[in-house]
Order: C-alpha cells, then sequence, then structure tokens
C-alpha cells in the first residue's frame, strides 16, 4: 500500500511539474511585456526623465500637473468616454440584431456572416485610411454620393469640427468592431434551447415577445462580456484616432490614449524641446486606474443586476 502510495504521489509530483513547464512560456512572456512594463511606467511617474540624461526624483510633481494644470488630458478623458459609451450603445443592439437575423444555417446566412466579420480582421490603421479617403472634404466617396442626391448643397468638411470628426471615429470603430460582437451573439443563440421557444409559442408569444423574454434573457452573460470589452477597447482606442484626425481640429478630438502616445514619443502639438518619459509614465498610471474603476463599477452594477433578475 506504501509503495502504491508513493507512486502515486510521485506520478501527481510529475503531472505538476509538466504542468509548470507547459506553464513557464506564457509566465515569462507575461512577466516580461506585461508586469515589467507596469512596474517600469509606475517607477519613472515620480520622475522627470526623458530617456536619456539623469532622471531626477520629483515625488508627487507629475500627478499634480496633472491634476491641477493639464485640461487636455481631462478633455480628452471626456472624449474617450464620450466615444465608448456611443459606440456601445449603437453598436451593441445593432449586433444582437444581426446575430439573431443570421442565426440560422443557411448558404446566405453564412456569406453574411462573413461579411459582417471580414472587417474584423482588417488593420485599424487600414481602417482609419478607408474611412478618411471615404470622409474627404474635398473629393470623398460620401460628399460626392451625397452632392449627387442633392442631400447637401455643398462638400461636407468633417475633420473641421469636433462633433463631424468624433462621429466619423465612430462610425468606423463600429464598422471595424461589430463583426466580432456579432460572432459573440450567435455563439450565444446556439446555446438557447429550442424548447424554451416552443413553449413560448405554445403561450402565445410572438416573435417580438420571444426576443424580449427569452433571446435576452438567455443572452445576459455573454452580453454582460460584450459589453465590457467594447468598454474597454472603447477606452483604449489609439490607432483610429491617430489615423483619422490625429486629434485636430486643434486637438478637440484628442482621446486619451492618443495623448499619452504623444507625451511618450514626443509627438505632434505636445512636442517639447525634450522627451517626458515621467510625465507619460504619469498619464499613463491615472488612466489605467481610471479604466480600472470603470470596469469594476460596471462588474458591480451588472452583478447587481443579474441577481435582481
Amino acid at each position: 500500500m506504501k509503495r502504491v502510495k508513493n507512486n502515486k504521489r510521485r506520478a501527481l509530483k510529475q503531472d505538476d511539474i509538466q504542468a509548470y513547464l507547459m506553464m513557464l512560456p506564457m509566465l515569462i512572456g507575461f512577466i516580461l511585456f506585461t508586469v515589467y512594463p507596469i512596474m517600469y511606467v509606475l517607477r519613472w511617474s515620480w520622475f522627470d526623465y526623458d530617456g536619456f540624461t539623469e532622471s531626477t526624483f520629483i515625488g508627487l510633481e507629475n500627478f499634480i500637473r496633472l491634476f491641477t494644470r493639464d485640461n487636455r488630458y481631462w478633455m480628452s478623458v471626456l472624449n474617450t468616454i464620450i466615444i465608448a459609451g456611443v459606440t456601445a450603445a449603437i453598436e451593441i443592439p445593432l449586433a444582437l440584431i444581426l446575430a439573431v437575423m443570421i442565426n440560422s444555417k443557411t448558404k446566405i446566412n453564412s456569406a453574411f456572416r462573413t461579411i459582417f466579420f471580414m472587417p474584423s480582421i482588417v488593420s485599424i490603421a487600414i481602417v482609419g485610411l478607408i474611412f478618411s479617403i471615404l470622409f474627404d472634404g474635398y473629393n470623398g466617396i460620401i460628399n460626392n454620393g451625397l452632392l449627387s442626391l442633392n442631400i447637401i448643397n455643398q462638400s461636407i468638411s468633417w475633420f473641421s469640427s469636433k462633433w463631424l470628426a468624433m462621429s466619423v471615429i465612430m462610425i468606423a470603430s463600429i464598422w471595424s468592431h461589430l463583426g466580432v460582437n456579432i460572432v459573440f451573439f450567435l455563439m450565444g443563440l446556439q446555446s438557447v434551447p429550442a424548447e424554451l421557444y416552443e413553449c413560448a409559442e405554445i403561450d402565445g408569444a410572438t416573435g417580438f415577445h420571444k426576443f424580449i423574454y427569452v433571446t435576452v434573457p438567455m443572452l445576459a452573460p455573454i452580453m454582460q462580456t460584450v459589453i465590457m470589452l467594447a468598454i474597454v477597447n472603447g477606452m483604449k482606442m489609439t490607432d483610429m484616432v491617430l489615423v483619422l484626425t490625429n486629434g485636430q481640429p486643434a486637438g478637440q478630438t484628442e482621446v486619451v490614449m492618443t495623448y499619452i502616445f504623444k507625451y511618450f514619443f514626443n509627438y505632434g502639438d505636445v512636442a517639447t524641446s525634450q522627451l517626458q518619459y515621467g510625465y507619460a509614465s504619469a498619464l499613463a498610471t491615472v488612466t489605467a486606474i481610471i479604466i480600472g474603476l470603470i470596469t469594476l463599477v460596471y462588474l458591480k452594477a451588472s452583478d447587481k443586476m443579474s441577481k435582481t433578475y
């Protein structure tokens, strides 16, 4: 009996060692590309550092500057929240409706699934270039189409107004991310038991009632994940804005990640005579806390709603 127990223990230890060895590459990657950069940013947020000369410890000065003198940062945070909120409010219901429409397994619906998902595999930079051409103020396809239909009398300068430019950013973001959300909802729809719909039909439920009282409640867990991902991805938006507007006009469409990016690389209208790694690190630290708090509040609120339901 002792030999059997010892053999079992050895086997368990060997399994544990194999499991740890299999996890080791991912763990090393996580430490190198996640933990170390976080610690790097946290450290330099307390320093005046340009990446070349000797750093100077300045304590809370970067954070004091951020909270008391940098109004543009808080404007970029507000822009980010507006874009993320409006985009999610349009994108998620639209993805759900389209997923319901193409849920049946037919060749036509399979083609539509491919069409809707294709923008999701296109580089964000390419998407930005496509929409910058579409909404070009002088010879853009959108302006030419509206002029030919006599909807407008003269070309619209889409990127000279804050709200028009932000609208273009939102449209491009929805077009780019809609397919992924449709896939999430399709996976959820295919797991809904058909018996529930049959019972609803017996009770006299119409298609709309089945959607409201069967489909939506059954998709609640997936809906929670999709909304959280939409919020986080919206808060992290960078490439789309850099390609489409680069924060223009006059920095009014700046989002928080592009604003931090420009300080890290001394780029755009925030450029100075030297790099500002220390201040950029403080911006990144505060932004990470803001995103974490927004995510935490959403998760708490959604958990309460699901328990109440």
